[in-house]
């Protein structure tokens, strides 16, 4: 069921009443805030007002102040059986759904969804030295370094099980026997885990050149340091439908430069002055799917790394697509963001 979204829209500069008004006026719990006509800048529950004002916030403070800046989305081009999924895992009574631009085209209501079994391959790169976590890493895998009340890697295959996937590649070099170790066979975690040794670090795409075989179906690549709720099947099923060869997660970047942006023409002419503009970039996010096709491209035993697998696709213009991420997503290789991972933990994931 579909909602008039612009009837719970809010300007990106409102206060926290102008949101309230919006708020209790639309009687759905949850306002829409919009910037540049139709960006979704982010969403605010009466609850985040509540929290808000308890923290001693006031009704003059800006709403950007309060709002939950990194929402969860619907994609326009997926099926709405994806929107359900998401409000479904997430517990979640609406969702706004954004085309390519991150514009605000719809809002859906939560109704029951169904849950596919897939049986897709999931290979983890979990061999890489952990250098910049040191001395974290010196007797410790990265990928073992505990987030919460376990190891991040457990996090991510308890995740992967929740949503169905049981055929798990762990790629192993630095420490590798103590994964080994902790995880078997996979048993204790509903889950079948096969083993790839790396002799040599060969990167975060080379390992694939020794999968024991060459899979039938689409395969889920991702990073063994990432803390994220994403959910595979939307992102898989999205990868297919929109026929890429090889799909890469990205997150929204956003950077505010501090300073008056001139553009300059002729002559040193001020064509236009920019007050602290806000820069918005695509990054990497570490996840990919990739078809069977793609991993001939990958040579045997050596050391290649996934942006140059995409740039080889897109120099022989193969199909390759980005899907964007905002689910929760933090990668622990930084000493900063593993503290802030350990520190919501327990709310993302308790």
């Amino acid at each position: 069921m579909t909602i008039n979204w612009r009837e719970i829209a809010v300007d990106s500069k409102a206060n926290v009443q102008e949101a309230w008004e919006v708020l209790d006026r639309g009687s759905l719990q949850i306002a829409l805030i919009i910037d540049d006509d139709c960006h979704l800048a982010g969403t605010v529950t009466d609850g985040d007002v509540r929290r808000a004002l308890l923290r001693g916030k006031r009704m003059d403070t800006p709403i950007a102040e309060v709002m939950n800046a990194n929402p969860h989305t619907g994609l326009l081009e997926e099926d709405p059986s994806h929107w359900q999924r998401v409000m479904h895992r997430h517990s979640l009574r609406h969702l706004p759904i954004v085309d390519t631009r991150g514009c605000v085209v719809d809002l859906v209501r939560y109704e029951m969804p169904t849950e596919p079994k897939r049986t897709t391959p999931v290979v983890l790169m979990a061999g890489g030295l952990g250098t910049r976590l040191r001395p974290l890493t010196e007797n410790t895998p990265k990928p073992m370094i505990p987030v919460g009340p376990k190891p991040v890697l457990e996090t991510i295959i308890e995740n992967f099980a929740e949503q169905g996937f049981s055929n798990i590649y762990l790629c192993l070099n630095y420490k590798g026997e103590m994964i080994r170790e902790h995880f078997g066979d996979g048993s204790r975690f509903d889950v079948d885990i096969t083993y790839i040794e790396e002799d040599r670090r060969l990167g975060t795409a080379g390992a694939l050149s020794l999968l024991p075989d060459i899979p039938r179906e689409p395969i889920i690549v991702m990073n063994g340091d990432l803390l994220t709720k994403v959910d595979f099947v939307r992102l898989l099923d999205f990868h297919n439908k929109q026929g890429f060869i090889a799909t890469m997660a990205m997150r929204e970047f956003s950077h505010q430069v501090p300073y008056g942006v001139l553009k300059v023409g002729d002559g040193y002419r001020i064509d236009q002055l920019v007050e602290k503009p806000v820069e918005r970039y695509y990054v990497n996010a570490g996840i990919y799917i990739l078809d069977p096709a793609t991993l001939k491209h990958v040579p045997d035993q050596k050391f290649y790394d996934m942006p140059t697998l995409f740039n080889r696709l897109l120099d022989q213009n193969k199909p390759v697509g980005s899907f964007p991420l905002r689910d929760y997503w933090v990668d622990i290789g930084r000493l900063e963001d593993l503290e802030r991972a350990s520190d919501e933990f327990a709310e993302m994931f308790g």
